[in-house]
């Protein structure tokens, strides 16, 4: 059986004699040399790698949802993926769907057990990233409590007699709130303690 190929290729400009033939036609010589069909070409021309959407990109993981290839075939890591953690979330996609992966430049192929190896790898260092930024994040919470400083949102100032006096007029917990500036939850809870103070200084 054939194997179905989508080769994705990517410029970020092209006012300055960026093109995106070169990556395409490397992408398609490779294919013909494994003997793979090239079901699909997906070119992002014009766009920048940091860009979290990316229409072509986009289709192509579409496509990948509906099987219409086998592996996905880039030139190059970096005009595929826009940091590490979103290759390997791509990765790990693909070999759920059961897609293998090729990078021309990096010699990176998941089908073989050294391409295995470095997606291995790869994961191990994004992860070890992640305890790092972590434990930075801690460290500095940490700090910040040894200094005396308050952490967290500060405490809105709830102008409570006014919500009660708007109450016993009438008016609505949504308009309120709304007039307010407060959320409905706050509205409801300050109404709830007086309520209950209330009752305190009753049966008191």
């Amino acid at each position: 059986m054939t194997t179905r190929a989508a080769i994705y290729a990517r410029v970020s400009t092209i006012n300055n004699g960026q093109s995106p033939e070169m990556q395409i036609r490397e992408l398609r010589e490779y294919c013909e040399r494994r003997g793979w069909q090239v079901a699909g070409e997906y070119v992002d021309a014009g766009i920048s790698g940091a860009k979290d959407r990316r229409p072509e990109l986009d289709k192509l993981m579409a496509d990948a949802h509906r099987r219409k290839f086998d592996v996905a075939a880039v030139w190059k890591f970096d005009r595929f993926a826009r940091s590490v953690s979103h290759l390997l979330r791509a990765l790990d996609k693909f070999r759920v769907l059961g897609i293998e992966f090729v990078s021309l430049s990096e010699s990176l192929d998941t089908a073989t057990p050294a391409g295995r190896m470095v997606f291995t790898v790869l994961g191990a260092v994004a992860e070890l990233e992640r305890s790092l930024i972590a434990e930075r994040v801690r460290a500095g919470l940490r700090n910040a409590r040894a200094k005396g400083k308050k952490l967290g949102r500060p405490r809105a100032v709830v102008d409570a007699a006014r919500i009660g006096r708007l109450r016993s007029e009438g008016h609505s917990v949504r308009a309120i709130a709304s007039q307010l500036g407060y959320s409905r939850s706050l509205v409801h809870k300050t109404l709830a303690n007086a309520g209950a103070f209330s009752d305190a200084n009753t049966a008191y």
